[in-house]
């Protein structure tokens, strides 16, 4: 399929599709608080409603067709590979991953269903994987033969930066006797003219990314103590490091499945303008219905916040704590999305049919402000539908 120019991306009158445009500005002035501050290098956002792009602006020295890491988003786009290969009946979730990577049973791992895995419950979070290892078959197995678990799968919740990924990719990769990027492109991107969204840039295409920039300081502990009563962040292997890697062309071109995808903000939006509507049938409904909807994980994160995690999405919920979840405090219960590290924002809401993106280079290292300014602009993005 030939892909249509990002660049030229249609964008309606935001009026016509119900966007306000008192609380459009509003967004619009969180957004570039930042950046005057030299905060954030440059940012960009996108809104879309009823399959039609409303917004499409940047901020700061990044052009408005240029792409920005994604981080963690990418996860929701893998996930909705896994969802067309359980619609086609290839696919099992309570299958154990070993029946499919037999390499991976090692070190009492065999127990360890899809389920779990796309749940961030199986017990390998930190599991160390070197994203220039992926393309030599022979390391990549001898990586998931030396993994071994925290705790019991299945009974403990920790996000999985980018280990469970790792593996969702392997089973894609088994089941379709492919490149697991080629399948996402082939199956999903290329049939909704997302050429702005990609998992894996070949070198030679990474010249509209812009490079991450390290901003800010570390919040002082009293201050984080004071806020939410720790005075430090967990340690994960989200570090400031393996962030700016993604800067090398080569890390670029692997497509890191839990972190590495690319886009501009307009294609991740529509991207959950497609889980809304699925206008082309890509995937079974009620496999899609599952993923957008049913919580099956609610145990706590580390600050207690229940996780309410689908198969490869978050819920807002109706508990109060959907600003926790990073979809601020203004949608409703039913919004569905996935966040990335530096304060990437992607989710859509069911009940307004609105669907955001926000992407930034700038990974400031102050994590109280970034967590307030994830909620701020969402919230204020979720006001923008006309009530």
């Amino acid at each position: 399929m030939t892909r249509a120019p990002y660049d030229r991306r249609p964008v309606a009158d935001p009026t016509d599709l119900g966007i306000d445009p008192s609380a459009l500005e509003a967004l619009f002035g969180r957004v570039q608080q930042d950046v005057d501050a030299g905060r954030l290098p440059s940012c960009q956002l996108a809104l879309a409603r009823d399959g039609q792009v409303a917004v499409w602006r940047a901020f700061g020295n990044g052009p408005v067709e240029s792409r920005y890491v994604i981080f963690s988003a990418t996860k929701a786009v893998v996930a909705g590979a896994v969802w067309v290969l359980i619609g086609e009946g290839s696919l099992d979730v309570s299958r154990t991953v070993a029946s499919l990577i037999p390499e991976f049973a090692a070190n009492d791992k065999d127990a360890i269903t899809v389920e779990q895995v796309m749940l961030h419950t199986s017990g390998f979070p930190r599991a160390p994987f070197g994203a220039l290892d992926w393309d030599d078959r022979e390391r990549r197995l001898a990586r998931f033969s030396k993994w071994r678990c925290n705790w019991e799968p299945g009974t403990r919740y920790e996000y999985h930066p980018t280990s469970a990924h790792w593996v969702l990719a392997e089973i894609i990769e088994r089941l379709t006797g492919g490149d697991f990027r080629a399948f996402i492109r082939e199956r999903i991107l290329d049939p909704l003219g997302l050429a702005g969204l990609q998992v894996g840039v070949p070198i030679a295409e990474q010249g509209d990314i812009n490079d991450l920039v390290l901003t800010g300081e570390a919040t002082p502990p009293d201050v984080l103590e004071a806020a939410i009563g720790i005075r430090e962040v967990p340690l994960t292997d989200v570090t400031p490091d393996a962030l700016m890697s993604f800067n090398q062309p080569e890390v670029r071109a692997v497509g890191v499945p839990g972190g590495g995808g690319v886009s501009t903000a307009v294609d991740l939006a529509l991207y959950y303008q497609a889980l809304l509507a699925d206008p082309i049938g890509i995937w079974k409904p009620e496999v899609l219905a599952d993923a957008t909807a049913n919580v099956r994980n609610h145990l706590p994160d580390w600050m207690g916040t229940p996780a309410n995690r689908s198969l490869g999405l978050i819920i807002a919920g109706d508990d109060g704590k959907a600003g926790a979840r990073g979809m601020g405090h203004t949608v409703s219960a039913r919004a569905f999305g996935h966040n990335g590290a530096g304060g990437q924002i992607a989710w859509a809401d069911p009940a307004t049919g609105l669907s955001f993106c926000y992407l930034t280079n700038g990974l400031d290292q102050d994590e109280l402000r970034q967590w307030r300014r994830t909620t701020g602009i969402g919230s204020r993005a979720a006001n923008c539908v006309i009530a």
